[in-house]
Formats: C-alpha cells, sequence, structure tokens
C-alpha cells in the first residue's frame, strides 16, 4: 500500500472489508476489522489488533501490546501506553532497543467506550461494555459495564445492560 493520499499504510497492515482510513494516519503491521473507522492523525503500530465495528477517532495512539475488540469506541486524542517504566537508555548507557524492554499488553473488551483525551496504561483489561470518562488516566483494570472517571480513574457506577440488543449481533 505505502504512502497514498497523505496516509502511510504499510504493506503488512491486514485490512477486513469495508474498512475507512482518514488522511494522516500511520499504520503499520496492524490488523483492523471489517467496517472500522481509523481517523484523522492516528497511528497503530504493529502487533496490534482492531476489531470489527469500531471507531477510533483522530489524534489517537494505539501502540504496541494493544488489543481492542469488537464494537469499541475510542475517543479523539486517547493514548496506549505499553511500558510502565520507559527510559531512553539501556544499563549500558546506549539508546535503547526493542531488545531491553518487554511489550506489556492491554485489552479492550467488546463495546467498550473510551472517551477523548483518556490515558490508557498497559497491563490493564477494559471490562465489556465498560465507558471511560473524558480525561481519564486508566492505571488498573476496569469491570464489566462499569463507568470510570478520573485520574486515577476510579468506578462510580454500573451499567445494568448496555446496548444489549446491539451488542449480540
Amino acid at each position: 500500500m505505502g504512502i497514498s493520499g497523505n496516509r502511510c499504510i504499510a504493506p503488512d497492515v491486514k485490512l477486513g472489508e469495508d474498512v475507512k482510513i482518514y488522511n494522516f494516519v500511520n499504520l503499520y503491521g496492524c490488523e483492523i476489522g471489517d467496517r472500522s473507522k481509523i481517523g484523522a492523525f492516528v497511528e497503530i503500530q504493529k502487533g496490534t489488533q482492531i476489531g470489527a465495528d469500531c471507531k477510533i477517532s483522530s489524534h489517537s495512539f494505539i501502540c504496541e501490546g494493544v488489543t481492542i475488540e469488537d464494537c469499541v469506541f475510542v475517543g479523539h486524542h486517547v493514548v496506549f501506553i505499553n511500558d510502565r517504566h520507559p527510559r531512553a537508555i539501556n544499563d549500558r548507557g546506549q539508546l535503547q532497543s526493542e531488545a531491553d524492554w518487554a511489550v506489556q499488553p492491554t485489552l479492550v473488551k467488546r463495546g467498550a467506550s473510551i472517551g477523548s483525551g483518556s490515558v490508557i496504561l498497559c497491563n490493564v483489561t477494559i471490562g465489556e461494555n465498560a465507558m471511560i470518562g473524558a480525561g481519564s488516566v486508566v492505571t488498573k483494570d476496569v469491570p464489566d459495564n462499569a463507568v470510570v472517571v478520573g485520574n486515577p480513574a476510579r468506578v462510580v457506577r454500573y451499567y445494568e445492560t448496555l446496548c444489549a440488543e446491539a451488542m449480540s449481533k
């Protein structure tokens, strides 16, 4: 695929059917499911999986190690993190390489919604149909159907059901 129309999509990207990708994106080594939409100024790194019917809003960063299941909404300027202790250099004083650290995974389950400006740390699972309030910093697992807000994000309530009919498709 390569660079086309202000989009950089590497040849190793696997796209499902009817995926919509807007300009100024950087996609490499990732998989994007059927009918998902990827907004402008989004980067999705290698090893990332995006499910079907997802919406990834503009200016978001989805790093290596993130798995996003079907029907997930990611708001504008959401950032995922895959290393809780990042450093520029290793113990020998040299710039770090991939050999100097291990990717720490993150899972966003089906139907979750992540509000704009949120930061999602690694080694967390965001439960099915969970709602992350705008600007939240998620530092630990979020239960299914939970609504979390703040820094660090805390549960403020639960949904009994969220779009159960839509989610059963």
